[in-house]
Parts: structure tokens; sequence; C-alpha cells
């Protein structure tokens, strides 16, 4: 299972193992404060692409296109989240204030679909 949770939310025992999905490192956040198991800055959207979309979400279809674009091509950066996301819960921790157009709500459907591929039973030879 995996959550989303802003930087500005209280950790709950319930979040299981948390990574922040952010290129940068949220304004005001002491490293200490947030409580991560890893910062996980080769997920997040390249510099380019953030500065592109702008958290605008007419833009929001492409760029999740574009980001799904640059996240098969970085396949090994999804390995922590998707082992942890195969044992446990995890909560991807990002900084938009935009809860609904943000890289973590789009990270969070290609880590979805790339397990959800992986436990298809492959059809036996007989």
């Amino acid at each position: 299972m995996i959550k989303l949770k802003r930087v500005y939310d209280p950790v709950a025992a319930t979040d299981g193992i948390r990574f922040l999905v952010e290129r940068l490192w949220p304004r005001g956040v002491k490293k200490t404060a947030l409580h991560v198991h890893a910062w996980l800055k080769d997920v997040a959207p390249s510099s380019a692409l953030r500065r592109w979309f702008g958290h605008d979400p007419k833009k929001w279809s492409e760029f999740r296109r574009r980001y799904s674009c640059e996240l098969s091509a970085s396949a090994d950066a999804l390995e922590p989240i998707l082992k942890a996301a195969r044992r446990g819960r995890v909560t991807l921790v990002y900084s938009s204030h935009d809860m609904e157009h943000n890289n973590a709500v789009a990270l969070k459907d290609f880590v979805q679909a790339r397990i959800s591929k992986k436990r298809v039973p492959h059809k036996s030879a007989t």
C-alpha cells in the first residue's frame, strides 16, 4: 500500500517506510524533523520538467506522460520504493501545495501500475 503525505503533515506510526520524493529539500523543514527512510532525488521529475509544469493543472496530463518517460528511463531509482511497497506500507512525502497535481501522485500511480504488472500470473505452457 502506498500513501501520500505532505512534508508538513505529522508523522504517523501507520506511515510505514517514508521516502521524500522531491529533487529539492523542502523549505523550512529540518532534516531531523522529516523522519524519512531515504531522500530519493532521482525519482523526482527533472528540473526542466518541474519548471515546465509549474504546477499548472492544465498541463497535468502531459506532465504525467513526460514524467512516466523519465521514470521508465531511470527504473533503478524506483527499486527502494518497489521493494518497500511489496513488503508493506510506504508513504511518499512531497512538498507541493496542490494535493492532486504533483509528482508524488503521478509517481504513486506509476509504481502501483508497475507492481500490478509484476503480480500478473504468467500462463504456463501446457
